[in-house]
């Protein structure tokens, strides 16, 4: 059954002048404090592992036109890092030629800039971008739920400690998820106006597929919203055929558009030993694109370890990324998004937006979490950005009782959040026992992926000078560029090794039968971040 234009709940609301700048401003406060709370964690992190990677190949984009770093991701994310690293006046030498860890590493430590300063440029952009996602959040829920719940749904996604942690990172999850979050939206506004919005939907569309290609999975999802956005306007199959193919071609051209700025004469070598695939040859995208593609399927094709609630495992589990989810996602987001979901079901008003908010989501985490790697919820990173608009769909029951619940549990949710600051990424809810014990439960991005190397320096200078120190380090930053001098306790037995033992979380959480003999006939007597734990032996 298709609905008509009048049963469809309105795009916005009307307001007078003085509301309008009060409103303005609560969502400038907003914003406001995200950005706060990602600028101080951006300038307190120390490199995490993949960030290197992201910056070099920046690098190499603006130095030497080239693509042939990173092949397994599209350009986009890379070049919207580079418009921040083009200030740091970084310059790579043209006969650097080793592999993509490398090109991190030497651009970072190796090129003669601060690698903190160039971090920082580098994560600005990403930033930038983080925020204006907010504002996509704050305009999709309002056209669902009226002001109010625009005004549930950005605090609640401006308090996001994953949106936050990752956001503040040179990385592609929150570009990409934010730019099929706007895809969707711009869908919802096409019911009423297409020709104004459908081309904005595949330039957005195409954005996803340009930053990274997890969002393949949200391709069929957007088309087939563009049907159901305007078939009850036309109801003519040969104009819903033109549209889905308008915001198609589209998306294909911004994916062509962004290899062809970094080298318009598109050169490629295609990486050794890549994996057949077949039937990629009929997909209209680029070699490169193509041959990324297929490095993917190489990945996915692969054995990684996993580590869940204490156990440590090979390979992945379906269960995994839900199971995550819940452990880092703030208990007020949680449960206003559950109450949200099943009012958009129940609520004959609601259940338009069902569709446009329930399903993308639903159908992108359950891609994702059929995916081979078990390394962090920053894989379903859209899941809080699309339970943040479905739970404004609780403020539009119009009861007394729904408007105190999401005041109370979004103001729960900014304190859980405010209470992890500045550590966003090692963020657990109450209901786990917070950052302190998140170590507990997971490993890798969602604990510990390398940020802390700088706040471990600090700390050994303050309080532990002059000792010896062993070190077990999961990341890409170089200790020795800190001040930190250790050795390394798994390359000697375990008796000579007396003093300090520091030991990332990530590699306690994957720990082989000599470090676990180390730690447990150690003292733990520090935490730095809720990422590295201090030993004394």
């Amino acid at each position: 059954m298709s609905l008509s234009t009048e049963q469809l709940p309105s795009p916005g609301e009307t307001h007078p002048p003085g509301r309008r700048w009060r409103l303005a401003c609560v969502v400038l406060a907003l914003l406001a404090a995200m950005a706060v709370a990602m600028v101080t964690t951006a300038v307190a992190q120390t490199p995490t592992i993949d960030e290197p990677v992201y910056v070099g190949t920046a690098v190499v984009y603006l130095d030497q036109h080239s693509l042939r770093y990173n092949p397994e991701h599209p350009p986009l994310g890379k070049l919207l890092i580079a418009t921040g690293v083009a200030f740091a006046g970084v310059h790579l030498d043209p006969a650097f030629a080793g592999d993509q860890t490398q090109l991190g590493r030497q651009v970072l430590y190796g090129s003669g800039v601060d690698p903190g300063r160039l971090m920082l440029l580098a994560r600005l952009p990403m930033i930038v971008l983080t925020l204006l996602f907010g504002l996509v959040v704050f305009a999709f829920a309002r056209d669902v739920a009226g002001t109010a719940g625009g005004m549930v749904a950005l605090a609640l996604y401006a308090f996001s400690p994953d949106i936050i942690a990752h956001g503040s990172l040179a990385t592609l999850d929150v570009p990409a998820a934010g730019f099929v979050l706007t895809s969707v939206w711009l869908v919802w506004r096409a019911r009423r106006r297409p020709g104004r919005y459908l081309p904005l939907v595949g330039l957005a569309l195409g954005a996803a597929l340009a930053t990274k290609m997890s969002t393949l999975a949200a391709v069929p999802v957007v088309l087939a919203l563009v049907v159901l956005s305007v078939w009850p306007g036309s109801q003519r199959v040969r104009r819903v055929l033109a549209a889905v193919g308008a915001v198609a071609v589209l998306a294909v051209a911004v994916v062509w558009a962004s290899y062809l700025v970094v080298d318009p004469r598109l050169r490629w070598d295609p990486p050794p030993g890549l994996p057949v695939v077949p039937g990629l040859r009929a997909l209209p995208f680029p070699e490169p694109y193509l041959d990324g593609m297929r490095l993917q399927f190489g990945f996915e094709n692969q054995t990684w370890g996993g580590f869940l609630f204490g156990r440590q495992y090979s390979g992945s589990l379906w269960y995994y990324l839900p199971a995550a989810l819940l452990v880092k996602t703030p208990l007020g987001l949680l449960a206003l998004s559950a109450a949200g979901a099943v009012a958009m079901v129940a609520v004959p008003r609601l259940r338009a937006a069902a569709p446009y908010v329930l399903v993308p989501a639903a159908v992108l985490l359950a891609a994702a979490m059929t995916g081979a790697r078990d390394l962090g919820v920053r894989y379903a990173v859209f899941v809080p950005m699309f339970a943040a608009v479905a739970a404004a769909a609780v403020v539009a029951l119009r009861r007394r009782w729904s408007h105190v619940a999401a005041v109370v549990l979004v103001v729960f949710a900014a304190v859980s959040s405010l209470r992890t600051f500045p550590y966003y990424l090692p963020y657990a809810n109450e209901a786990f026992g917070g950052p302190a014990n998140t170590h507990r439960y997971l490993h890798d991005s969602n604990v510990d992926w390398g940020q802390d190397l700088g706040r471990l320096a600090d700390r050994l200078r303050q309080r532990y000078a002059g000792e010896p120190i062993w070190l077990v380090y999961k990341g890409s930053g170089v200790p020795s560029h800190y001040g930190i001098d250790a050795a390394d306790p798994l390359a000697v037995p375990a008796d000579q090794v007396r003093g300090l033992l520091v030991v990332s979380d990530s590699a306690l959480a994957r720990a082989d039968d000599h470090l676990r003999a180390l730690t447990g006939s150690s003292t733990p007597v520090d935490e730095v971040g809720y990422s590295i734990t201090i030993y004394r032996r």
